[in-house]
């Protein structure tokens, strides 16, 4: 009879009774996870279901840490108290019960890998799958004379020279040394004591004579002559055996010259160039894999990119000398043994440390950075009695830049201001060696197609499959099964505009969300419970359909989909919707409404009048004028734009629009952002290629809203990002009760000793390690969270400390400091733009990207305002409900007013409606975009037949 161990049993017999009981729901009981009250919540089981509702209403409360976390508990359950007690048990959710929960796996918008060998390709594992079909399939080609390779058997290699060397005489080669330099004494001592007279040496035949050597500083060719034979049918044994001697001696490569002309041609059992005789070895998966030293350039270790010292920033200053300080990198002139070199490598030269490096000639300057030929004598001077010479070889700046950027050295690691990443000169940004770029399918490299969009991949595979040799086809027919149907699967959920090689580090969190989901419904799981958080960020209208169908397969095989989504189109296709609310924070935790869509919309509540149409937000009756200037940007070509124009009229709210892929992110962050941070703040960051940039003289600063993290650590929190922590922290130090006690600012900062818990250094939580599993965070036992010791708690400001006011809410806040303009200003921007439910010390790791978004944006707006900034946004609705994006609206339309320029990237109908100006790119996304297909306003665009934001926005505005 089967034993088993208690929580495994209890959980098999569990998942028994809802087989028996056919539970056709989830039912959660009592949920209390953060915000929520207490709530119930029932939704069918196999069907698409929505939580909608306000931003900080409680939705990812519910689907994720609630019902996700008490899946993952469940599964941990499963493991030995042996295993278990290496991991740690997981927390039980603050609920009741949970029924009817089937396996759990969430799919949310954690970016991927950051790590540059990391592609779409590599994550989806389609460029795996092409790795193999050119294994299997490719036919290579000579990278010397673009022919193409062949490999014999030697009964082949054979009937080869019996046919077209029928009655010549030939010699019989094999070649032991190609293209390498030495003496190669030891090898010719070897060649003779095995009986062999006669060698071919650099294409010149010569007998073999006692310690015979060549040159050893030139590169050399050497064959060893096997035999000389004049080939016809009655020396057929003596050449067979011939050619297998020198097979073997030639480790699989032979030549065979004809005596008469010298003309020698090339045999192999592997890949061989018949004409110059070069040789691939047999392709394996591995060679086409640039994470592999079998398939990677050699010169950027198939990262596609090298680092090179920027000259221009290395040298700023020509006109001074070194010991003036032309060269930054090297410091103020001191005695020591970098500038004792470098003062060595100068006299060599006969030139000094006082030379202004303008004035230094180009072999000079060309030792300095690069290194000497040989070796120079630097004199060292310890004292006036202590003077030393040494001969060294000096290897140059350059190289001691690269080695202090490895190593971390350097005032703040300075020298990574010197360095920029450029496409690598040997492999072109294709990552491989060239023999792996040699090998060719219908004449595309696998390098070509990683550069393929995945729509016109997923063609190219059709296309060519019909096209091989029945042979070929044989071997790739279920290679090219498996490549089809990942990239389809990519395909329906919008991801039409990627490529195989786009790293992985460079997705938006939608899209990396977007190639999980696809690979998921390619894993072919059933009876599955699905959380997504928000699948629909960056796409387009156009392509949301797409996603929907997908959502729609991934429960028709049998799954459960509960997807957190704003989405008006996700919201009415839904086959169950739960909307949470009324309000956020404290305010919200409440189940408005649940039921289908038809049932939602006949109720009550925010969500139902926006979806209904009680409620909208409107469409303003006149647009704004501007200041009548505008900044232009010319000949804009980077990635897949098409040498574009494009103009910003300044005092007016921009919206950059069109369909996923298309171009906006590479015109605005990757061109415009970059170009007017370098003028205005000399930022490193080069922009991709343009031709000519006017009007910078019209705005005075640039402004980039995006929705990076607002700090990489737990410390890090909306008070210390706005600033208003230190106008706190000042407050707490003007208390009687603090000065008394002599406290300074600093004994009410948790990131420094003096007031803060040292026992977890004032992070107010303790991580433990989980080995294969994420780290646990648990609060501090000795401050129970509150970061502070008690002596620093025990000043309070109106009865709060300063972990009281940390712990406070944003809305709470306003009205506790409503007597302190100075910090009431920052806390009642962050109230303004939505963000009333945070706390002020909440985890900058907690908050999602669409609310560090807004607490740059409040952080902006508590700053005095000139009237000429120009602000970019990188879809600022991402996150937000209708009403958070009403709210959004006022905020931005308010910058504007003030005479700003407000620039927004963006797809959601409601914000491009609202813009004075639209700068449309498409019509399509990657290699069938890059254009901008109309410039003006809303009215104007809804009339334009090739847009497809258009067609959507005349049916917004109807």
């Amino acid at each position: 009879m089967w034993r088993f161990r208690g929580s495994v049993f209890n959980l098999i017999m569990a998942e028994i009774y809802d087989l028996i009981t056919e539970k056709d729901s989830v039912d959660v009981y009592g949920a209390r996870v953060h915000n929520l009250k207490n709530i119930d919540v029932s939704f069918p089981r196999n069907k698409l279901v929505v939580i909608t509702g306000l931003s900080g209403s409680g939705k990812s409360s519910l689907a994720f840490d609630t019902i996700y976390a008490e899946g993952q508990r469940r599964y941990m359950e499963t493991f030995s108290a042996y295993s278990r007690q290496f991991m740690g048990n997981m927390e039980r959710p603050d609920v009741d019960k949970i029924e009817g929960l089937s396996p759990v796996i969430s799919i949310d918008q954690k970016t991927t890998s950051k790590n540059p060998r990391s592609t779409v390709g590599t994550i989806t594992e389609v460029y795996d799958y092409l790795r193999l079909l050119y294994a299997r399939v490719a036919i290579a080609y000579s990278y010397k004379t673009g022919e193409a390779m062949v490999k014999m058997t030697e009964d082949e290699v054979i009937e080869n020279i019996l046919t077209n060397y029928k009655d010549t005489l030939v010699a019989i080669l094999a070649p032991v040394v190609k293209g390498r330099k030495g003496h190669y004494r030891e090898l010719f001592e070897q060649i003779r004591k095995q009986g062999f007279n006669k060698v071919r040496i650099d294409g010149e035949v010569q007998e073999v004579t006692p310690k015979m050597q060549v040159d050893r500083y030139k590169v050399h060719d050497i064959e060893v002559v096997i035999d000389r034979i004049k080939v016809g049918e009655k020396d057929v044994a003596r050449l067979t055996q011939s050619v297998r001697s020198a097979m073997k001696m030639g480790k699989g490569v032979i030549k065979v010259m004809n005596h008469e002309t010298q003309e020698a041609a090339n045999f192999s059992k592997f890949l061989m160039c018949p004409t110059s005789g070069l040789s691939y070895d047999e392709p394996q998966p591995n060679t086409f894999s640039f994470n592999s030293p079998y398939g990677a350039c050699a010169n950027c270790s198939g990262l596609g990119f090298v680092r090179e010292v920027d000259l221009d920033k290395f040298i700023p200053s020509k006109t001074k000398s070194i010991r003036e300080g032309a060269i930054p990198a090297l410091g103020e002139y001191k005695n020591n043994w970098t500038f004792n070199m470098v003062e060595a490598v100068l006299v060599r030269n006969e030139f000094d440390l006082d030379t202004p490096f303008e004035d230094l000639s180009e072999v000079c300057v060309g030792e300095m950075l690069n290194g000497t030929p040989d070796e120079i004598t630097v004199s060292v001077t310890y004292n006036k009695y202590d003077k030393h010479k040494y001969s060294v070889k000096f290897e140059g700046l350059l190289k001691l830049i690269f080695e202090n950027m490895v190593k971390g050295r350097g005032k703040k690691n300075q020298t990574r201001d010197y360095i920029e990443l450029i496409d690598c000169p040997t492999c072109k940004r294709a990552r491989l060696k060239k023999e792996s770029l040699h090998f060719k399918i219908a004449g595309k490299s696998i390098s070509d197609l990683a550069n393929f969009d995945l729509k016109s991949l997923f063609d190219w595979v059709v296309e060519v499959e019909s096209t091989l040799t029945e042979r070929q086809q044989v071997i790739g027919q279920e290679i090219f099964k498996e490549i089809k149907t990942r990239i389809q699967f990519l395909l329906n959920v919008g991801l039409t505009y990627l490529t195989l090689d786009r790293p992985s580090g460079s997705l938006s969190g939608g899209e990396a969300q977007r190639i999980r989901l696809a690979t998921r419904i390619g894993s072919q799981l059933v009876n599955v419970l699905y959380i997504l958080d928000e699948p629909s960020i960056g796409l387009h209208q156009r392509d949301n359909h797409r996603l929907i169908n997908a959502l729609k397969d991934l429960r028709d095989m049998g799954n459960s989909v509960l997807v957190v989504e704003h989405d008006k189109d996700m919201i009415l296709e839904a086959d169950y919707v739960l909307d949470i609310g009324p309000a956020a924070g404290v305010h919200g935790g409440k189940v408005m409404a649940q039921g289908t869509p038809a049932e939602l919309l006949k109720g009550n509540g925010v969500t139902a009048d926006y979806l209904s149409g009680r409620r909208e937000i409107e469409t303003p009756e006149k647009r704004r004028e501007g200041t009548g200037e505008s900044l232009t940007l010319k000949g804009v070509s980077g990635n897949n734009l098409k040498n574009v124009d494009a103009e910003f009229p300044l005092g007016k709210f921009i919206c950059v629009s069109g369909v996923s892929g298309s171009g906006k992110s590479t015109l605005i962050t990757e061109t415009l952002y970059p170009i007017l941070s370098q003028h205005f703040y000399h930022s490193v960051k080069k922009p991709k290629a343009y031709t000519e940039m006017t009007g910078l003289d019209l705005i005075d600063k640039v402004i980039e809203i995006d929705q990076s993290a607002i700090g990489r650590t737990p410390r890090s929190n909306p008070a210390t990002y706005t600033g208003v922590f230190t106008d706190i922290r000042k407050l707490f130090t003007e208390l009687p009760e603090a000065k008394i006690r002599g406290y300074k600012i600093g004994r009410f900062s948790f990131n420094v000793k003096g007031g803060r818990c040292e026992e977890c250094e004032g992070g107010g939580v303790k991580v433990i390690e989980m080995n294969f599993l994420p780290d646990v965070e648990v609060p501090c036992e000795k401050c129970q969270g509150k970061r502070y010791n008690r002596e620093t708690l025990e000043v309070r400001y109106r009865g709060k400390s300063i972990s009281d006011v940390l712990g406070m809410s944003i809305e709470d806040a306003c009205l506790f400091f409503e007597h302190m303009p100075s910090i009431l200003r920052k806390i009642q921007s962050l109230n303004d733009v939505g963000l009333g439910y945070l706390t002020l010390g909440q985890s900058s790791t907690t908050i999602s990207g669409g609310e560090a978004q807004r607490v740059k944006l409040a952080t902006e707006l508590s700053k005095k305002d000139t009237g000429q900034t120009f602000y970019i946004l990188d879809e600022p609705t991402t996150g937000l409900h209708f009403e958070d994006i009403r709210v959004l609206t006022e905020v931005l339309n308010r910058l504007v007013d003030k005479g700003n320029t407000v620039l927004v990237i963006e797809h959601n109908l409601d914000i491009i409606k609202l813009a004075d100006h639209i700068i449309d790119l498409g019509p399509e996304g990657g290699e069938g975009g890059g254009e901008i297909l109309f410039t003006g306003t809303p009215e104007e665009l809804i009339k334009v037949e090739n847009s497809h934001t258009g067609k959507f926005l005349k049916l917004e505005m109807k």
